[in-house]
């Protein structure tokens, strides 16, 4: 139940709050900002003549934010709210949104330093193994990730695989595929609702949406970006690592690595769609000569 309310900055919208969450605290948590932001910039696009919803603008009226998850007590972890989103003739957008804010996902390739150079051969991918309960599972198979913490890499999927199998994953040597694969997009006409003509400046302005993917936009604001990391190792190494990965799990580890061959990626990991959202990105970059 609703506790208490206030009016959004620059906006006629509402927004009720429960019990256990202030003002301040919702505005300074990061998924709320950067999702109240986006939204209002691509609500504000509907000003062109060329937007498809000009004629009859939709506007944000309400927010209402139904429950709150607290990492350590104190930290917000999750959002649930309901968001009041119609036009002047009563059309309504869908507008329930769990907030959880943005992640990584990281393609770690490795590949024995005997084969040939700049070749496919042989390459395989450390994939992760741990419970995921919104799954209703104990051992799902996925790419290693992790939440942003106000932009940084901070998952323990890096701190798991260094500890199992001593490889150090340097963030200054990932490869952000996400952006370069949407670095080279061009603009079509089915896209005409998202990137117009500013009547008023006569610019091009564009929705202002991450360069990642979102695994579920009906419902949820997470967008995940999708990096590349390739190391030749010693065969005997892959070798030890592939005999030892596979009798972790038997060690009550909560999260166990596997690898797997790349070719393989797509059934192995085809529950994750992180997994194969990289995959789609490492074929389509490779064969652009993007890496």
């Amino acid at each position: 139940m609703s506790t208490s309310s206030f009016t959004l900055a620059q906006s006629n919208c509402t927004v009720n709050l429960p019990s256990n969450l202030t003002e301040q605290q919702l505005l300074k948590f990061t998924a709320f900002k950067n999702w109240i932001s986006t939204l209002q910039h691509s609500l504000s696009l509907q000003a062109s003549k060329q937007h498809t919803f000009h004629a009859s603008p939709y506007k944000l009226r309400k927010i209402d934010v139904q429950a709150v998850d607290y990492f350590g007590g104190e930290r917000i972890g999750f959002i649930k709210l309901q968001a009041e989103i119609s036009n002047d003739e009563g059309e309504k957008l869908p507008g329930a949104v769990f907030l959880r804010g943005g992640s990584v996902g990281m393609l770690l390739i490795l590949q024995p330093d005997d084969v040939p150079q700049n070749t496919e051969t042989d390459k395989h991918v450390l994939l992760t193994v741990q419970p995921r309960i919104a799954a209703g599972s104990l051992a799902l198979t996925e790419l290693p990730a992790g939440m942003l913490d106000d932009g940084t890499f901070s998952g323990t999927a890096a701190k798991e695989i260094s500890e199992e199998t001593g490889l150090q994953v340097p963030e200054s040597e990932l490869i952000n595929m996400s952006e370069l694969a949407m670095a080279n997009a061009t603009t079509t006409l089915p896209r005409l609702t998202s990137q117009q003509h500013n009547s008023q400046h006569g610019e091009i302005v564009v929705e202002k949406l991450q360069n990642a993917m979102y695994p579920s936009p009906g419902a949820c604001d997470e967008f995940i970006s999708l990096f590349l990391y390739q190391k030749r190792v010693p065969r005997s190494q892959l070798d030890e690592w592939r005999g030892k990965l596979t009798g972790l799990r038997e060690e009550g580890e909560k999260i166990t690595i596997k690898l797997a061959k790349l070719e393989d990626l797509w059934k192995e990991g085809g529950q994750d769609a992180k997994a194969l959202a990289a995959l789609a990105l490492y074929d389509g970059l490779r064969k652009e000569e993007k890496i």
